[in-house]
């Protein structure tokens, strides 16, 4: 009897210790992986098109919450540095343009990644894909702001078989150059490295996996399979970014698998974005909104974007409208994540309880930028701000565009209400919304008063000159 009453007990302790450390595993922080897509049309994912076919981002979606009132910026670099800092671009020096592949120095080095945050909180943390947010030394690379392990390109442009760009090549393993990859498909070799990183993971510390496809950023270049289903477009540069589309969803699709054949999914958000708008030159569609990549018009910011996984799933099927910007994502991972960010100056929010639909969106305004690299010769019609600088700032449902975009018209200013004309069709009158132009001007002043300067655009002497000290 006695035995029989001591392995009960054991049984009930070792139910009680299953039961205590299954809770633990519910509370601890979630692994946390993001995948960027660059150059990704409004029009281009499944579920906003029956013309091109998404199934594995589409699903995602659908399982998650669709983000359908998100932003970004027009343009590369600005949009990384703000998901990665937190801060808005006239915060960071990093207004105008984007980083040349031998240019500026890059996010300055006094402001902490999401991945520096991350690591403090106990995660490895490990990036694949696209950098463009610096390289001009070693102290601006991955590994050295936040990142356990990089592989992947430091600028902004390449080919997607050599790696070569027009500073020749430029691909990486941590802080050396890497040449096992050459001639293969950069969506393969990236979405590989991925597939390994959680493969080789161990669940019980928490992961931040950065994944910044280069897809599908121009140059137009897929394997010619992915083009099949699309022969009947006779344009063939959209035909060609159509099946670089396809390339990416399958390649995503099969991170999904491994990701959900893991120990990490049960405690996973997946979290999907574009870096902006697509570029209609070479092949993608923004439509029905305005213009697209490099435009301050919906066509350029709105972005794609959604969460999806287990974290999510009581949410899952919604379809979000409240304002988020891609700043927001710092404050949101970093209390999800159970870090601290009391010292921080961030732009950005915790949006977490609006994407799950239990509050509303605690950001009414976005900054879209202040651009004080100004070529417009028209005088301002303002003083409270300088309407012939490139600016453009959402207040509500309202947004204001100044500057040189409408020296044609020999006007400075532009006023939409987005809400009801989210495809900017309608102009409104300045004088007959005086009011909100004012409120507008005032706060686009405020902001430019705590802009820093804008980094030097002076070239280096050469970009991977760092190396030899690597």
């Amino acid at each position: 009897m006695m035995e029989r009453a001591m392995l009960w007990i054991y049984a009930l302790l070792f139910l009680a210790m299953s039961f205590t450390a299954a809770l633990a595993e519910s509370n601890s922080p979630p692994h946390i992986i993001f995948i960027l897509a660059d150059d990704y049309g409004f029009n281009d994912i499944g579920y906003h098109t029956k013309k091109i076919f998404t199934p594995n981002l589409d699903q995602m979606a659908s399982d998650g919450v669709k983000l359908e009132n998100y932003y970004v910026q027009p343009i590369c670099t600005p949009t990384r540095s703000q998901l990665l800092s937190g801060r808005y671009q006239i915060h960071t020096g990093l207004q105008h343009g984007i980083l040349t592949n031998c240019g500026q120095k890059g996010l300055p080095l006094d402001h902490p990644t999401i991945a520096d945050k991350l690591k403090e909180s106990g995660y490895r943390t490990h990036m694949v894909g696209k950098w463009h947010i610096g390289q001009s030394s070693i102290e601006y690379t991955p590994t050295r702001r936040g990142f356990d392990t990089f592989l992947g390109y430091l600028g902004g442009y390449e080919d997607y078989y050599s790696r070569k760009s027009s500073n020749g090549y430029d691909f990486f393993l941590n802080e050396q150059m890497y040449r096992e990859t050459e001639g293969r498909y950069s969506v393969d070799v990236f979405t590989e490295r991925a597939q390994a990183i959680i493969e080789e993971h161990n669940s019980t510390t928490p992961l931040f996996l950065y994944l910044a496809y280069q897809s599908v950023h121009g140059p137009l270049q897929v394997p010619s399979n992915y083009t099949i289903p699309y022969e009947s477009i006779k344009n063939k540069k959209r035909q060609t970014y159509a099946g670089m589309v396809a390339a990416m969803d399958e390649g995503i699709g099969k991170l999904m698998d491994t990701l959900k054949a893991s120990s990490l999914w049960n405690n996973t958000l997946v979290i999907f974005s574009t870096d902006n708008g697509g570029a209609t030159n070479v092949g993608a569609s923004n439509f029905p909104l305005r213009a697209g990549k490099g435009s301050y018009y919906e066509g350029g910011i709105r972005g794609i974007g959604f969460v999806t996984g287990p974290l999510v799933s009581a949410a899952a099927g919604q379809v979000n409208h409240e304002l988020i910007h891609v700043s927001d994502w710092f404050p949101t991972l970093m209390y999800l994540a159970g870090g601290s960010i009391d010292n921080e100056e961030l732009d950005g929010y915790n949006v977490w309880e609006a994407i799950l639909g239990r509050q509303k969106s605690p950001r009414y305004e976005i900054l879209h930028n202040i651009d004080p690299f100004n070529s417009n010769f028209l005088e301002s019609e303002s003083k409270i701000f300088d309407t012939t600088a490139p600016a453009a700032l959402r207040l509500g449902d309202f947004k204001i565009l100044t500057g040189q975009r409408l020296k044609a018209r020999q006007k400075t200013y532009q006023l939409f209400n987005i809400a009801n004309d989210p495809h900017e069709t309608h102009e409104l009158d300045g004088q007959e919304y005086s009011d909100v132009v004012h409120r507008m001007l005032l706060r686009l002043s405020y902001w430019n008063s705590t802009a820093v300067p804008m980094l030097s655009r002076e070239k280096i002497a050469s970009c991977f000159s760092w190396l030899k000290q690597g």
